[in-house]
């Protein structure tokens, strides 16, 4: 195990395309590379001190950082982008209160704060075009559509449990004051995860408990597949579809993740009669085609690996983890059920050795 502690990471993303993940620690920050693992760049707590929210555009050059931690060189209300190429400081963005989280596509980036989301222009001309009040969020729900033929924003709307959409390429334009937001129901608790899939025309939503995982027609606004994690309370940590969108995986504060099908739904379990009046209403919840429990129970965000195959063979999908004490677990799986561990990985102890 690395000599930087699980204590160390703070916050770990993915980019728009889940080819590449970002850590924010306590001592800097690196990236690397999803499959195979391989760290891409690194930065030093004697540059960059602690760093609490780390966000990557694509595979460029920019990464964006927020301060934040036992000690930071940084403020926790400034976002600066860094360019890695010129080794430099590009841009900065500064707020009157602390920031929950940074979105960025190729022409906006977005910043969120506690009840507020500003959108601004990016990277070329940069400018603040729109402030949006939100409802307490407190933790940074919000998604950018990666897509370049979809501007699509989601995050949680002003009636608890409700998910509302803003297109960001209309950031700026005027607008009737009094013209309604598009929202969805989602749940009649607080939003505790969202996400987006690459497309813009689904979006995934989580209940409070953790225990329930909608599925939402971002068009119609209609409801498309209602999805059970567990009967357990738990923290979701990540909801990611993967890129056709026929599976989705979820993971957890106790180290689960579970995989849903979306396409074939039938491919999911289904409750047996016996368990259907412990569960009332939700006896018509569908459970996941297949989950895994990571042996360290530790937190953890997943994606999906992209698919693979051999002559004369069927495509294998995969699913990675990473977990918040560094380490690297990747998941094979099939269309009946069947799941195993093909790797293990300290991401924290893989050197540099591949370019951005």
């Amino acid at each position: 195990m690395s000599n930087v502690t699980a204590k160390s990471i703070q916050n770990i993303t993915f980019n728009q395309t889940n080819s590449c993940f970002a850590v924010a620690m306590e001592t800097g920050y690196r990236v690397y590379n999803l499959e195979p693992l391989a760290e891409l760049t690194q930065g030093s707590f004697e540059d960059f001190g602690s760093i609490r929210i780390i966000e990557m555009l694509h595979r460029s050059n920019f990464i964006a950082l927020v301060g934040g931690g036992f000690q930071s060189k940084f403020s926790a209300k400034m976002v600066r982008i860094w360019d890695d190429k010129q080794k430099t400081f590009v841009l900065e963005f500064s707020f009157d209160s602390l920031i929950r989280a940074v979105k960025m596509r190729r022409d906006r980036l977005v910043v969120v704060l506690t009840n507020k989301i500003y959108v601004f222009s990016f990277p070329d001309n940069p400018r603040h075009l729109q402030t949006i009040e939100t409802r307490n969020n407190s933790r940074g729900l919000c998604q950018l559509c990666p897509s370049l033929t979809n501007s699509l924003m989601i995050f949680p709307g002003t009636r608890a449990g409700s998910l509302q959409l803003f297109d960001v390429s209309t950031a700026g334009a005027a607008v009737g004051a009094t013209s309604t937001p598009a929202t969805i129901n989602a749940h009649r608790t607080e939003l505790q995860c969202i996400a987006i899939n690459h497309s813009g025309g689904l979006a995934a939503t989580a209940s409070g408990k953790g225990t329930l995982i909608r599925v939402f027609d971002l068009k119609t606004r209609l409801l498309v597949i209602e999805l059970r994690r567990g009967t357990d309370t738990a923290t979701v940590q990540s909801i990611t579809f993967n890129e056709d969108s026929s599976y989705l995986c979820a993971s957890s504060d106790k180290g689960t993740v579970h995989i849903f099908a979306i396409k074939n739904p039938e491919l999911n379990k289904r409750l047996t009669v016996a368990n259907v009046g412990y569960l009332g209403r939700y006896a018509g919840s569908q459970w996941g085609m297949t989950s895994f429990t990571l042996r360290s129970e530790c937190a953890c965000i997943c994606t999906f690996a992209p698919p693979s195959s051999t002559p004369g063979t069927a495509v294998r999908n995969a699913v990675i983890a990473l977990c918040f004490d560094g380490t690297y677990h990747k998941y094979v799986f099939t269309a009946d059920g069947n799941c195993n561990r093909e790797s293990y990985n300290v991401f924290l102890d893989v050197t540099q050795d591949l370019e951005i």
